[in-house]
Order: C-alpha cells, then sequence, then structure tokens
C-alpha cells in the first residue's frame, strides 16, 4: 500500500514507482526533514541494517520499510541528526550489503506507523537500549548482528608511510572496544581484518573512517565488512593482536611489540584523531617513527634519523648508483656511503625521516643481487663526505643535486604511487615507436624472465611482469632511467596492479 514519497501518508499509492529515478528531481527538492527516504534497497534488506545506516548520527526514532519497492523510511529523533546524516552521505556513498543506497529528505515529517508492528517496535527498542549505553540482551544483539559483522576489513591505499597494527587499533578504538587485529598483504596492497566487541560499533566506525586519510593526502582507509563475524588469532607480534588473549605467543621469531610504543601512541592521542567525520589528522614526526620503526626508533631512539643502515649486502655487485635507485623509489636519496672495512654494508641518508622510515618498511627483508638485506635506522644523522683530497674508492656518492629525485615537486603524483616491491613493474615514458617485443627483450636481458606485458592505452606506459619480486628488483636498478632514443628515459616503478 506505501509507494509515493510525496504525498500523504494516508494515501500514499502509485503504482508504477519502484524505487525508479523519475521522481527523484521533485523529491530531492523537499527541505530538510527528521524523515529520509532511502532508495535502491537490496531485496533481502533488513530494518535493522537500514536503522544502522542512521546510528552514528542520533537517536532512530522510527522506520518504515516498503519491502516490494526496495525503499524505505527513517525517522530521526532531530531535524538536526537527519540534517548530519544528509550531508555526510552526499560525500560517503552509504552501502547496505555492499550495494549503494540513495537518501534524501522526505516530505513527511514524521512517521506514522502501525503501532502494532511488534517487529520494527522490537527493534527499534534494542536499537534504543544500546545507544543510551544499556547492555543488549541476546536477543537484541541477534537483531544487531544482522545490521553487520564485528569485523571490518580494512585495505589502505597510497600507502606513503608505514601503517602499523597500533596505529590502526589506535584510530578504530574511538568507537568501541578493539578485541582482535590481523594485518597481511594481499595483491600488494596492505590490508587488515579487526574485530570490535559489538556489530554496531563496527558499522559506526566504517560510516566515520570509510575513505579518509590517516596522514595528510595518503594511506587512505577504503572499510568493508568482512564476512568473518569471528578471527581466530594465535600469535601476539607487529603482525597480529588479540587484545583478550595477552599471553598468546609471540610466533615465527616475530618480536612481540612492547608497552613502549603503546606509551609512545597515547601520548600523542591527541594528534592521531580528529573530528569525526572529517580527517583525521596526521600522527606527530614521533608518533609515525614509532608507529613504523616499532622497537627500533624507540629503543635506538633513533626516530629522528633520516639515515639508514643497509646490511648482509653483496658487496661484489652492490654500489652507491644501485641503492641510489633502488632506496630512491621510496624517497630522495641525499648520500650513499659504502663502509670501507666492510663492504657487505652501507649507509644512506634520505631527505627526511619519514622517508628513511618508508624506505626501511618496504625494503627490509628484501633481495638484493641474491642476498636478503637488512635495513635499520642509524645512529648517524648525516653521512659525511670524503674529506677533500682523500680517495675513497668512489665508496661515497653526493646525490644531493641528482635530476632524479622522484618527489623533489610538493605534492606529485609519484607520492600516491608508492608501493611495496612486487614481480610486475609499472614503466612509464616509452617512446611512440618502442614495441612490446622491444621491451621484453630489454627486460630478458636484465636477467630476469619476462611473463606478461601489458601496454596501456596511449602506449606511453606499460605493465611488466616478472617471474619473481628479486628479477623486479634487479630490473628496476639496472633499467630505471634507461635512455630509450631521443633522450627519452624510462621511468619504473613497482606496481600494485598483476596483470
Amino acid at each position: 500500500m506505501y509507494n509515493s514519497p510525496n504525498s500523504g501518508m494516508s494515501s500514499i499509492s502509485d503504482g508504477a514507482s519502484n524505487g525508479s529515478d523519475s521522481k527523484k528531481l521533485r523529491v530531492e527538492e523537499a527541505p530538510p526533514s527528521r524523515v529520509l527516504h532511502i532508495r535502491k534497497l537490496p531485496n533481502e534488506a533488513s530494518e535493522t541494517e537500514v536503522i544502522a545506516l542512521g546510528l552514528p548520527f542520533g537517536k532512530v526514532t522510527n522506520i518504515l520499510t516498503l519491502k516490494g519497492k526496495n525503499q524505505a523510511f527513517l525517522e530521526m529523533g532531530t531535524e538536526e541528526a537527519a540534517i548530519t546524516m544528509v550531508n555526510y552521505y552526499t560525500t560517503v556513498t552509504p552501502h547496505i550489503r555492499n550495494v549503494p543506497v540513495f537518501i534524501q529528505y522526505s516530505n513527511h515529517k514524521e512517521l506514522k506507523t502501525d503501532a502494532g508492528n511488534q517487529r520494527t517496535q522490537a527493534v527499534l527498542q534494542a536499537v534504543s537500549a544500546v545507544q543510551s549505553g544499556g547492555s543488549p540482551s541476546s536477543d537484541v544483539q541477534e537483531a544487531l548482528a544482522a545490521a553487520s559483522s564485528p569485523v571490518l576489513r580494512i585495505i589502505i591505499d597510497n600507502m606513503f608511510y608505514p601503517v602499523t597494527l597500533d596505529v590502526l587499533q589506535q584510530i578504530f578504538s574511538k568507537f568501541g572496544t578493539v578485541m582482535k587485529i590481523i594485518t597481511f598483504t594481499k595483491n600488494n596492497q596492505f590490508q587488515a581484518l579487526l574485530q570490535f566487541s559489538d556489530p554496531v560499533n563496527a558499522q559506526q566506525a566504517k560510516l566515520a573512517l570509510d575513505g579518509q586519510n590517516i596522514y595528510n593526502s595518503c594511506c587512505t582507509l577504503r572499510i568493508d565488512f568482512s564476512k568473518l563475524v569471528n578471527l581466530n588469532v594465535k600469535y601476539n607480534n607487529d603482525k597480529s593482536r588479540d587484545y583478550t588473549r595477552p599471553e598468546l605467543p609471540a610466533g615465527d621469531g616475530q618480536p612481540s611489540l612492547d608497552h613502549s610504543v603503546a606509551a609512545a601512541f597515547t601520548k600523542d592521542s591527541n594528534s592521531l584523531l580528529g573530528k569525526i567525520p572529517g580527517a583525521l589528522n596526521p600522527l606527530s614526526a614521533a608518533a609515525a617513527a614509532a608507529a613504523a620503526a616499532g622497537r627500533v626508533a624507540l629503543a635506538g631512539q633513533a626516530g629522528s634519523s633520516g639515515v639508514l643502515l643497509v646490511s648482509n649486502l653483496n658487496e661484489e655487485m652492490v654500489t652507491p648508483q644501485s641503492l641510489f635507485t633502488l632506496f630512491g623509489v621510496y624517497g630522495d636519496v641525499q648520500r650513499v656511503k659504502i663502509l670501507y672495512n666492510k663492504k657487505d654494508s652501507a649507509l644512506i641518508q634520505m631527505s627526511d625521516a619519514n622517508q628513511a622510515q618508508l624506505a626501511m618498511s618496504h625494503l627490509n627483508g628484501q633481495k638484493m643481487y641474491g642476498k636478503i638485506i637488512r635495513v635499520t635506522l642509524s645512529k648517524h644523522q648525516t653521512v659525511a663526505l670524503p674529506r677533500d683530497g682523500l680517495d675513497d674508492q668512489g665508496l661515497t656518492k653526493d646525490y644531493a643535486n641528482s635530476p632524479l629525485h622522484r618527489f623533489k615537486k610538493p605534492g606529485s603524483k609519484n607520492f600516491q604511487n608508492i608501493f611495496p616491491p612486487s614481480a610486475t613493474l609499472h614503466l612509464s615514458n616509452i617512446p611512440q615507436d618502442v614495441t612490446e617485443d622491444d621491451l621484453r627483450l630489454l627486460f630478458s636481458n636484465a636477467g630476469g624472465t619476462v611473463k606478461a606485458f601489458k601496454f596501456f592505452q596511449d602506449r606511453k606506459m606499460a605493465l611488466i611482469q616478472m617471474s619473481t619480486v628479486e628479477e623486479a628488483i634487479q630490473a628496476l636498478i639496472d633499467l630505471h632511467n634507461y635512455n630509450m632514443g631521443g633522450n627519452q628515459h624510462l621511468r619504473v616503478s613497482f606496481s600494485k596492479s598483476t596483470i
């Protein structure tokens, strides 16, 4: 019987309307009202899921679902709450069961529904109990659990600075009790599964944080509900944590993060998260250093250093230029010094401490020239050049004025294209006359096997996939800035895509 949102509730009838857009323009012109009209709902959407859309913005006082029309009306406690909700959802598209839905003001100022609808009233009472801080009964919990899983899947886009388990815990605990977190890398993207004690908290965190940046212009949160409802955490270390079971082992030789890291965050808790909804404030440099380096920066008091110590290098093969090229993917390398008495180690000075953290988080444990390299923060603040007239056999190089720095332009797109080492490389600045065969041959000659290749539409860019990450690292070192003729130099980066 209920169809059109445009006429009085008593005579809502218009056989043609099924959530179509024919009335969209007229409906959107409705003045603010505490009753919201929600369209394009998925068939299986429950009342609880619709109510959950309004929860973060204030008290929900009534709901009317039009099952056959894939529509619903949601009444908020105040007009202010409804306005906040509509304003928020104009910037962040709301989803129910991964389907985008549309929200606008209704022409109705309040909902008059059949008070005898016991199920609707029960759901509303359940929500009210939770909103007023009461502990929900088991049937209420069941109703709320239908709204969403307590587990969120989080993907970090544009990961220019490292994001640790402690950073995630700090941000998400603003919305409720975080019980467990598991972090991992999948498809060359840093991801996490995070479990709240209550699905409503997960819903609120998703609404407030999805699409926000942890740091200025980077580390963007992409948040969905996981199909899992409970996480199984076996180890407490820097990759996973069960906050309800502090006795779990660290496992696999991973360090279990000590409380000094958590302490570093509590000191900076005010700077981590601003008003919600709204952008997240960037961490202070000290907290970022602690986040990225874990115990290393705290224990070594080296959080402010932009100098890295790289060890276990292949001393027969490594050169200052190869280190400059590889570490230059993550920041602007100022100086490189291979140690005279220990040629399997080098000092690398980045342009700031954040770039040093970034390079360390991405390159520690990677294979270069057949050896797994170790990257830590150095206690040195700068890399010294050899004294005048002293020949150090070319082991120290100054790159301060190099034209090959990727990040010297503020706000450069390169900041958004920083990814962990991967077998797939992104090529750009390709001359028009260069063919796929030319590039396959070039990269095969760098000592690897080309598994796949794909030109972008304009043929100035391409993806090329090597058989291993080590081969891709080698190819990047050898072929970034390679002269393709006509003074066009090839640009090589790691890609987050696969072919």
